[in-house]
Parts: structure tokens; C-alpha cells; sequence
């Protein structure tokens, strides 16, 4: 029980940010051929996140000693060189589970296994560029593996996932930057340059902008009805003036919470195309 505990506790921090919404995407874009795939897509995501966030909190103890103490290292739950044997364990558990489901998935997984590697041990998450670079490639790679093996030729993806999956990417790669605001404390005694910290004004500006403009693009793209466009504008609009209103800490960590919330609904838009436009069309 307590290996189940120090595994679930790397992971803990991302199951609203990253494991409900490409779930939701994988589940809608896929989409979901029957329900026993469910279980398989959510698993693979999280050894995969796993692996990404063994691999990340090896390399800088000291920043989740002062953003995430509960995290298992700090905790003093595992040790750093069980940890250190953890990460690299992962790379071949990653890549045998992947290998079962297609070539396609098992390419991703590999993918993943190299961006991990320049993230972490070659650094890349240093700077705000190479480091959301990274982060958006890697975040693609999670949703079209996990819509891979939500559907029902885990070869191939649909025409419909293909451009959900493109827009996701877009959203992600100018939003990924509300998940760098609660740790700009902790960034910053290690010296990483994030948007926040490098540019904060432009970093505030741009999510106050691209939360409503990506909400009514997304809208329209999907076929979304007025009301219900005007209901998610109107909250995205809200969660902007929070990031550039509201700034502590504490704030930040709340407008994370409301941005994610947000990013799964956005990942949820293709649903609403296939059950009232794409239907009627066959």
C-alpha cells in the first residue's frame, strides 16, 4: 500500500490539469469505442505522466522543497536514489505497455521518453522557450496516444480528431503558462525563466486575451449554440481578470484550479459536434 501511496503522490498534483482533460479529449475525439478502453487510457497517461514527473522531481529537490514540500521526495516518502532507479525503470515499462496496444502508440511513447530526457536531464526547462516548447509537444503526445487507444483502429485517428487535436495544441502552447504562476516563487530560487517571471505583465495581458478569444473560436469551430457560447466566454473571461487582477500565491493557485476547469471543457467542445452536427449527417 504505502508503494501504491509514494506512486499516486508523484502524480497527485496533475489530475485535474492533465489526466481529466486528455481523458475527456481522448474519450470525445476518439472516440471511445466501448468502455473497457476507459480504464486503458487512463492508465496509459498516468504511467506516462509517471514517468515525466519521476524524471522532473529528481532533477530539483530543492524547488519542490519550497513550491511542493508533500511531494514524495521532500516528504522523505521515497529516497532520491530509489527515485533516481524509479525514472529509468520507466522508460522500458512505458515503451512494453505501449508496444501492446500499436506501432503508432509505441512511437509515441517513444517520443515522449526523448522529450522527457531534454526537459529534465538536458535542461530545457530552464528557459520559458525551449521549456513550453517541450511542454506542448509532449502534451500533443498525450492526447493523440490516448485517443489512439480510445478508438476503435488504434492505428489511425478520425478527420475530426485530427483537427481537435490541432486546436488543443494551439490552445495549450498560448495558455500553458497559467500552471507557471503558482510556482514563481519556487522558480525562482533555482533561477528557471518562466513567461511569468521573465515577462509578467505580457504573461497577466496574454491569458486575460486568449481565455475569451479561445472560447469563442473554439465555439464557433464546434457548431456551440449562442447561449451556451456566451456561458463559456463569460467564465473564461472571468478567469482572465483573475490572472491579471489577482496576484499572490495563494490567488494563483485558486486561478490554476478555474483555468483547468476551463482547458476540460474546452476539451470536451468535439463532443457536442459529433452529437448535434456530425449525427445528423449520416
Amino acid at each position: 500500500m504505502l508503494y501504491l501511496q509514494i506512486l499516486y503522490s508523484f502524480t497527485s498534483d496533475d489530475i485535474t490539469t492533465t489526466i481529466i482533460p486528455i481523458t475527456l479529449f481522448a474519450v470525445v475525439a476518439g472516440p471511445l469505442c466501448n468502455f473497457q478502453r476507459f480504464s486503458h487510457i487512463v492508465f496509459w497517461i498516468w504511467l506516462h505522466l509517471l514517468h515525466f514527473n519521476v524524471a522532473n522531481q529528481i532533477i530539483d529537490p530543492q524547488e519542490d522543497g519550497k513550491n511542493k514540500s508533500s511531494r514524495p521526495i521532500p516528504a522523505g516518502l521515497i529516497s532520491l536514489e530509489d527515485a533516481t532507479v524509479l525514472r529509468w525503470a520507466l522508460i522500458p515499462i512505458c515503451l512494453i505497455v505501449s508496444a501492446c496496444y500499436s506501432p503508432q502508440v509505441f512511437g509515441l511513447s517513444f517520443v515522449l521518453t526523448l522529450f522527457i530526457l531534454f526537459y529534465n536531464e538536458l535542461k530545457a526547462h530552464e528557459h520559458w522557450i525551449s521549456k513550453n516548447f517541450i511542454t506542448a509537444v509532449g502534451y500533443a503526445c498525450f492526447e493523440i496516444g490516448s485517443t489512439l487507444i480510445a478508438g476503435q483502429n488504434m492505428s489511425r485517428l478520425e478527420p475530426t480528431a485530427i483537427s481537435a487535436i490541432f486546436l488543443s495544441l494551439a490552445v495549450f502552447t498560448s495558455t500553458l503558462h497559467a500552471q507557471d504562476f503558482k510556482d514563481v516563487e519556487g522558480d525562482r530560487l533555482i533561477g528557471r525563466q518562466t513567461l511569468p517571471i521573465a515577462f509578467p505583465n505580457l504573461a497577466r495581458t496574454s491569458m486575460m486575451l486568449a481565455l475569451p478569444l479561445w472560447s469563442i473560436c473554439l465555439s464557433r469551430v464546434w457548431g456551440v449554440n449562442t447561449l451556451c457560447t456566451l456561458a463559456f466566454t463569460g467564465y473564461a473571461t472571468m478567469v482572465g481578470l483573475r490572472f491579471m487582477t489577482c496576484k499572490t500565491s495563494q490567488a494563483a493557485r485558486m486561478s490554476c484550479k478555474l483555468y483547468s476547469l476551463w482547458f476540460s471543457v474546452a476539451h470536451l467542445l468535439p463532443a457536442y459536434w459529433r452529437y448535434f452536427h456530425e449525427a445528423q449527417t449520416f
